[in-house]
Order: C-alpha cells, then structure tokens, then sequence
C-alpha cells in the first residue's frame, strides 16, 4: 500500500464525511468517486465502516440532546416523572422508534438484495430525482415543534426513509423531506433527522460487522481503512454544523442545485464514456 493509495482513501473519507449530512447521497457519491479515481474498496463492509465513523461524529454534535432525553426517558419509566420534560422526551422517543420500525424490517428483509454495485448513470438518476424533492421543500417553512409531532408524522418520516435504501438515493435527504413535508419547523426536522439516523446506523453497524472482520481487504487495508476513518469523522462532524448553518439561512435549494449538475453530469458521463 504506497502513499498515493493512502490519499486516496483519505479522499474517499473526506467525501462520506461531507456528503453524510448533507442531503446529496453520501453512498452515491462513493461509487462516483471510487468510479473516478479507480479505488477498489468492494462490498458493503467499507461503506459501512465509514458510516460507523460518521456516526460517532453525529452523536458527538447531538450528545446533549441525546443524554437530555435518555434522562428524561429514565425519569418518565423508572421514577415514575410525569413533568412536561420527562412527557415530551417520551414521546419523542416513541416517535424516533415508530419511524425506525419501516426501514429496519425493510432493511432486514433486504439486505442481501441491497448491493453497492451501482452504476454512475444510476446514481445520477437518484440525484435528479433527489434534487428535484428538494426543490419542492426547499421554501417550505413548517410551524410544528417537537411536542406537536404525531405518530401519522413518524410513520411518514419513516416511510420516506426506506426510500433510502435505494442505492445512490440520499437518506438524509429523503428523512428531511418527510420532516419537513410533515409541518416540522426546519431547525426540528433536522433534528429528528440526525437523531433518527442514529438507531439506522447502529442496526447497520451491528449486522454489518461480521461482514467487515470477513472482508478479505481487511488486513491488507488496515492502514488506509483506519485513515479513512478518522478522516470521516472529522469532515461528518463539519459536513453537520455547515448543513445546520444552512438550514439556519433558508438556502436548502442549494442542494439540489448541486444534484441536478452533479446527476446530469454523472449520467453524461455513463452516456459518453
């Protein structure tokens, strides 16, 4: 393994960190890049490895949010706390569980017709259509907060997320469209975007983690595996706080600017070459 197969797996981690949170497919953009610049990182199991990274950046933005409803969550079950803090945190776990059940019996049942062999015509197909769900919520301004969320609500951020499990289709984007479409006040849904991501990657990561201690590539990847995973860390941690920076701003439709000229220009690219 030279230096130039390092950089390239630092680039492959740079790309997933940045494209994770944001909503333009972080798993689409894998395949391009892999596509581009001919790296042979095969099967799911690296893909899944970058998500765990990705993940752990998540909750390290989220941590308070997080540890505040596991207190509060505590308290509602086990001491018996029916203040309105304790009440809310309650349900929003319910509400987070409900819009994990769809994809997670979706996921199980499809896991071995799920694959990443993708082409870049497709992928390109999945930005335009993503691109254009963007841009039908992108001056959207909803008014429901997180206590005025519903279970209706849940099921339909739920369902909306197991569209994700297309390859190439962006499954913040596709969560942050059914938040958004569902009433969610911007700053919430994206919330329950990142929150909701959690509980998914978590599943992904513990059913995909024989698969990575088998994959072949392990040994012979350690080094640029591990970069890449400290690589994307970082950059999911940055990708978050620039997405919630946008969000902030009201210039979501930046976003699907962005796949539309990159889905043309993947599906240019299949064309032509």
């Amino acid at each position: 393994m030279d230096l130039i197969e390092i950089i390239k797996y630092i680039f492959l981690g740079l790309v997933q960190g940045i494209t994770e949170p944001i909503p333009v497919s972080s798993s689409g953009h894998l395949v391009i890049v892999r596509e581009l610049f001919g790296i042979e990182a095969n099967g799911l199991s690296f893909e899944i490895f970058l998500n765990t990274a990705s993940l752990i950046a998540i909750i390290f933005v989220y941590r308070h949010d997080i540890i505040s409803i596991i207190q509060n969550l505590w308290r509602f079950l086990f001491q018996k706390s029916r203040d309105e803090e304790a009440v809310a945190d309650a349900k929003y776990t319910l509400y987070l569980i409900i819009a994990t059940i769809p994809v997670g019996i979706l996921g199980f049942l499809l896991q071995d017709a799920i694959s990443d062999n993708i082409s870049v015509g497709f992928v390109g197909v999945m930005l335009l259509i993503t691109g254009l769900a963007l841009w039908f919520i992108k001056n959207k301004r909803g008014q429901k907060r997180d206590g005025e969320l519903s279970i209706k609500d849940s099921l339909i951020v739920g369902l909306a997320q197991c569209i994700a499990l297309i390859p190439g289709v962006s499954r913040s984007g596709a969560t942050l469209v059914g938040s958004i479409s569902v009433g969610l006040k911007q700053k919430n849904a994206l919330r329950f975007v990142f929150l909701l991501y959690i509980p998914v990657s978590l599943g992904s990561a513990v059913l995909g983690f024989s698969d990575i201690l088998r994959d072949p590539d392990l040994s012979t990847f350690i080094v640029p595996y591990i970069t890449a995973f400290i690589v994307t860390i970082i950059a999911t941690y940055f990708g978050v706080k620039w997405l919630q920076g946008v969000m902030e701003n009201g210039n979501l439709a930046i976003f699907s600017y962005y796949c539309f000229t990159l889905g043309t220009l993947s599906i240019l690219y299949q064309v032509l070459l």
